[in-house]
């Protein structure tokens, strides 16, 4: 639990020092962020506030991962692992991804960076690398960081996947969990303080999984998880990141985490859901996302089959605001039914482990 506390720190400090320093440097060299015109009004004012905060964020988790590592070694036991590399590495892919598209941004000066196609091909070779890895690197009880089984609370055994339906598989979630955090950052402080909430759940339901590991003890309700514990580590990590990047994103915005931070945090919940055999939970736990993403999907569709808009705007978060909701309270209300989502999410875990373990820790 040590080490999972200096995560937290030292994430949340290097994001909280970071970021104002790179305000100052992205506001000198005119990194600043493009506005859509056909938007709601009330954004245009947003226009040059500096964009790719993300970096901060990103310092932040690598900081407070390696950081509790190194402070913490001989406190849990316990070094990097391989999930928690994998799931790191992912982000950081992403992260790459999302950076490119940032700067090209800002050297032309348009709201559009990489085309969809060449953000899609970055997302597929992210998703690739990741899936080919997460079934290598067997611990002595042959567990590997991912499973080829559909997850819900734990893997769903009567549903196997093979090597090439599990690496299509692994492309959607990473693919959907992306988009789906770069659609909601379209409000101050909404994707950073929704991705914190989400991430924090975590911490709870991996360091649960540590607590009670089939490695540790075989007794029923166990979990077959490679390594919760490092999970819990890179989650804390994360939501230290996100607390401190929001201090300074909360509205109103002094910079935004641009791609480089929203596909970063898609990769990094998408690979939590993966090596922790949870993939179906983090649809209730990550349940707003899940909704910004539909909202578009939903919107397109509608419009191209019928000329109609389900929405004013998609992704939805403007579909409130164009209805009156003034920005703060679209957000603190998205926060608040990530909070529900995610009380719900670790109340179904939770349930799940007492109807399995029969009530007994």
């Amino acid at each position: 639990m040590t080490q999972v506390l200096y995560a937290g720190g030292f994430a949340l400090a290097v994001s909280i020092l970071l970021t104002p320093v790179l305000i100052r440097v992205f506001s000198k060299q005119g990194f600043g962020q493009e506005i859509r015109v056909e938007g709601p009004q009330s954004h245009q004012s947003k226009r040059g506030t500096p964009s790719m905060g993300g970096v901060a964020i990103l310092a932040g988790i690598w900081a407070g991962y390696w950081g509790s590592h190194l402070v913490g070694l001989g406190i849990d036991g316990e070094g990097p692992t391989a999930s928690g590399m994998l799931v790191l590495g992912l982000t950081t892919m992403l992260a790459g991804v999302g950076f490119l598209d940032d700067f090209i941004k800002i050297r032309k000066q348009r709201n559009l960076g990489l085309n969809k196609t060449s953000k899609l091909v970055g997302q597929l070779v992210a998703a690739l690398v990741f899936g080919g890895l997460l079934l290598q690197f067997r611990n002595q009880d042959d567990l590997t960081p991912g499973s080829p089984h559909l997850s819900y609370v734990r893997d769903i055994t009567t549903i196997s996947m093979g090597v090439i339906v599990f690496m299509i598989f692994v492309y959607l979630v990473v693919t959907a969990w992306s988009n789906a955090v770069n659609f909601t950052d379209g409000l101050d402080g909404l994707a950073a303080g929704t991705t914190g909430l989400v991430v924090g759940a975590y911490v709870i339901i991996t360091f649960w999984q540590y607590r009670n590991s089939c490695q540790a003890d075989f007794v029923p309700g166990c979990y077959h998880v490679r390594d919760p514990l490092d999970i819990a580590i890179l989650c804390a990590a994360a939501a230290g990141a996100c607390v401190g990047f929001l201090w300074w994103n909360a509205a109103p915005a002094k910079i935004f985490m641009g791609d480089t931070g929203s596909l970063a945090l898609g990769g990094l919940i998408a690979g939590v859901s993966l090596t922790t055999q949870t993939a179906l939970l983090m649809i209730v736990v990550g349940a707003i996302f899940v909704a910004e993403f539909l909202s578009v999907v939903i919107q397109i569709a509608v419009f191209r089959t019928t000329g109609r808009r389900v929405f004013r705007m998609a992704p939805f978060h403007h579909h409130f605001e164009l209805g009156g909701w003034a920005e703060t309270t679209v957000i603190i209300r998205f926060w608040l039914l990530t909070a529900i989502a995610c009380a719900l999410g670790v109340g179904l875990f939770y349930g799940e482990w007492l109807a399995a373990s029969g009530g007994v820790s």
